[in-house]
């Protein structure tokens, strides 16, 4: 069987094509984007990462189509993660397509361009959750210069609440889906079965919540409320940003509201057990599919476990089921 991240252009349904574009990273090897055909020209869903290797790859795409980047006249993008985001900004900018992303994402844009910042905000969560000497290694990883942000100009317009595009013939319901990020959204073809999903339902894999500087208190119950209003929905054919395409988007939405289920009993009961801290109760949950203990993950899987945790604890907090405290930037934990 052919590997999703397989490059090329396959047609998902009429007139709509899947290209997977690569990725520099170990662990998601490839991004999907979504390539919408109308009488008028193409409307893409994301855009991939602004490398060279995706890039060539990407007009390579769109020339076995029949298309060129000039025939490019939108990019609807699911949120502001890179590997989403900056390639639908180079292009749009040099071609003049619309590029447009949710709201939510404002606040993080907002500190990226603002020079008053002079600490990393990941840094200031890592310390919330109790991880001090993973915030000093994760400074080391980090370029000590603010990151080149030509790619990462803002969009042209902002999606605001949930609203209905129009794409050629097509109508698409724009959902917003806060909880990977806080301005997610997700575009239905009802009328065609299919959800292009982004990072808000994945098939294979749990789609982490809450990595984002501008920081949110409850993106995992944002998370739960996305996933119950887009089970709301009939069944449609799901078109995720990573994974293989697959017929059943409930099947898959239950998947992960029963993991977050039983991540959240997990947590409780590595509180009850005496953890207090994120990074301290992370250290109790085994992690990716393959079980694997905390200090097994890699360098970023780790930070993203503590904010994981963290997030799951705040919930907890939040229905009442556990006492919450913070001094001097650490927040901790307790039952009773």
């Amino acid at each position: 069987m052919m590997e999703w991240t397989e490059p090329g252009v396959f047609e998902v349904a009429p007139g709509v094509h899947r290209m997977p574009l690569p990725l520099p990273m170990d662990g998601l090897r490839a991004v999907n984007v979504y390539v919408v055909e109308t009488h008028d020209g193409l409307t893409l869903i994301d855009g991939g990462w602004a490398i060279p290797q995706s890039r060539a790859l990407f007009e390579e795409g769109l020339a076995n189509l029949g298309y060129a980047l000039h025939d490019i006249r939108s990019f609807l993008v699911t949120h502001m993660h890179r590997d989403h985001y900056t390639q639908a900004r180079v292009v749009g900018t040099l071609v003049g397509a619309d590029v447009a992303v949710g709201i939510g994402e404002k606040p993080t844009f907002d500190m990226m361009f603002d020079n008053s910042i002079t600490e990393d905000p990941i840094l200031i969560r890592l310390r919330l959750a109790g991880a001090e000497e993973l915030a000093r290694n994760w400074r080391t990883l980090m370029p000590a210069d603010r990151p080149v942000l030509d790619s990462y100009g803002p969009p042209d317009r902002w999606f605001e609440g949930d609203h209905v595009i129009d794409v050629g013939t097509r109508r698409l319901d724009a959902l917003a889906t806060p909880g990977h990020t806080h301005g997610h959204f997700v575009f239905a073809d009802q009328a065609a079965g299919l959800l292009f999903a982004g990072d808000h339902v994945l098939p294979t894999i749990t789609p982490s919540i809450g990595f984002e500087p501008a920081f949110q208190r409850q993106p995992l119950r944002d998370f739960l409320d996305s996933l119950a209003k887009v089970r709301a929905l009939p069944d449609l054919r799901l078109l995720p940003a990573h994974g293989p395409v697959t017929e059943s988007s409930h099947t898959r939405i239950d998947a992960l509201v029963e993991h977050h289920r039983v991540r959240l009993d997990q947590t409780l009961g590595s509180v009850a057990s005496g953890r207090r801290t994120a990074w301290e109760v992370a250290a109790d949950i085994p992690w990716t599919s393959r079980g694997k203990t905390r200090d097994e993950l890699g360098p970023f899987d780790v930070v993203l476990a503590a904010f994981e945790t963290l997030a799951h604890l705040e919930l907890l907090a939040a229905r009442g089921d556990l006492r919450r405290t913070e001094t001097s930037g650490v927040v901790e934990f307790a039952t009773g």
